[in-house]
C-alpha cells in the first residue's frame, strides 16, 4: 500500500471514531426525549453504531494481520539475505544523509 494510501485510511479510520464519537454524544443527549420519532430514530442510530464498530474492529484486525505478515517477511528476507540487507540499510543511509547534508 502506498503511502499516500496509508494516510488516507488512517484519516478514514479518525473519522469513523470521531463520527461514532458524536453519535454516541448525540444518543446521550436525547436520551430524555422519549417522542415516538426520537425512540425510532434512537433505535435506528444504536443499530448502526453497533454495526460500524464491528467494522471498524474487523478493518483494525485485518489491517494489523497484514503488518504483520509484512514483518515477518521481512525478518525472514533478512535472516535469508544478511549481507543484501546490510547493502540496502547502508544504501538507504547514505541517500538520507545525502540529502540532509544538502540542507
Amino acid at each position: 500500500m502506498s503511502e499516500a494510501n496509508a494516510v488516507q485510511k488512517d484519516k478514514l479510520m479518525a473519522d469513523l471514531r470521531q463520527v461514532v464519537s458524536d453519535t454516541e454524544a448525540l444518543l446521550k443527549l436525547t436520551a430524555s426525549d422519549v417522542s415516538e420519532s426520537t425512540l425510532g430514530l434512537r433505535e435506528r442510530l444504536q443499530q448502526n453504531m453497533a454495526q460500524a464498530k464491528e467494522r471498524l474492529l474487523a478493518l483494525q484486525a485485518n489491517a494489523t494481520e497484514r503488518a504483520k505478515a509484512v514483518g515477518h517477511q521481512a525478518d525472514d528476507y533478512v535472516q535469508e539475505h544478511p549481507w543484501q540487507s546490510v547493502a540496502i540499510g547502508a544504501g538507504i543511509g547514505l541517500v538520507v544523509g545525502l540529502l540532509i547534508g544538502r540542507r
